[in-house]
């Protein structure tokens, strides 16, 4: 019988994978027999989790029909978000923290959700409610999601139940919490090397909203100003995404991760909306938001409630 396969989401984070590796890790203990897989290669701040904690990055697979008939998600629901034949194959269960939308089984499954800072929080519960044994390697990789997904607790996001995780976490890692979680954050922010195509990719999610498509990407940097001298080279690079997949309406959060403040760069049709959504007026498409860190809590709720 072929292995459950366990993922996150596209573009995938470090909760996509920390999630992942944790769950499939717990459902093995569990008596399941399952793997950990991703959807894409690991990012930089990933990939230093990875490293440090000596976990191998997980295989990446494209598809999932043709090795498997059953699967399980974690950190999305979505299924413009998951792998491309998501609807060929049985999801037996989700363990999520965002919206429900886009999402219908044909079967009865297991769904968690819960609305914490990081799906990892809910994997560690999940832990201690199987009395399961989480490894220090494990540990490590849910601390880095929680510290990735709240940055480090500064995110509106965060709640006392990922700050309780994340410090009983760090005590099985063996690390420092805020020493290891500021260099793994810090670890994300090399920008200046990557292409405009690469930047918008690193963190990218499509949205529906009402009729329309809305795709908002989101980087993390210590220097705001690195990211808008290249506004230019990114506008023309989000033109071209909105030209090659149909999409309304293309956002880009550049996300100051020592000030907890983004600035927002938008292309596309709309722009009234976002002007709406955010009470701010764009100028040469771009406009500051101050203490506006999460995507999930301070940019999709404000955007659907227009677009709806």
């Amino acid at each position: 019988m072929s292995k459950i396969l366990v993922f996150g989401h596209q573009n995938p984070d470090t909760d996509a994978i920390g999630a992942a590796i944790a769950f499939s890790s717990l459902q093995n203990a569990l008596g399941k027999d399952t793997e950990a897989v991703a959807l894409d290669t690991p990012n930089e701040e990933t990939q230093f989790a990875l490293d440090y904690f000596n976990v191998p990055a997980p295989r990446v697979v494209t598809t999932v029909a043709n090795e498997t008939e059953n699967v399980m998600l974690v950190d999305h629901n979505e299924f413009q978000q998951s792998v491309t034949d998501i609807a060929e194959v049985e999801i037996l269960s989700v363990v999520d923290h965002h919206r429900i939308a886009n999402f219908e089984t044909a079967n009865p499954l297991y769904y968690r959700a819960e609305p914490v800072g990081c799906t990892s929080t809910i994997v560690y519960k999940m832990f201690k409610e199987n009395n399961a044994v989480v490894t220090k390697e494990v540990a490590g990789m849910m601390l880095s999601a929680i510290v990735s997904d709240t940055l480090l607790f500064k995110s509106p996001t965060c709640t006392d139940e990922d700050v309780t995780a994340a410090k009983e976490l760090a005590e099985i890692a063996d690390v420092d919490l805020d020493t290891y979680g500021l260099a793994m954050l810090k670890a994300g922010t090399n920008l200046a090397d990557k292409s405009a195509e690469t930047l918008l990719d690193l963190d990218a999610k499509s949205f529906p909203m009402g009729d329309q498509t809305i795709r908002i990407a989101q980087v993390n940097t210590v220097d705001l100003q690195e990211m808008i001298n290249r506004q230019g080279e990114l506008e023309a690079a989000m033109a071209a995404e909105i030209a090659k997949n149909s999409y309304d309406l293309f956002i880009l959060i550049i996300t100051n991760i020592l000030d907890s403040d983004s600035e927002i760069l938008v292309i596309g049709d709309y722009l009234d909306k976002v002007e709406q959504a955010f009470n701010i007026k764009l100028v040469d498409n771009r406009a500051f938001l101050k203490g506006v860190v999460s995507r999930k809590k301070q940019i999709v709720p404000q955007l659907t409630e227009q677009f709806n």
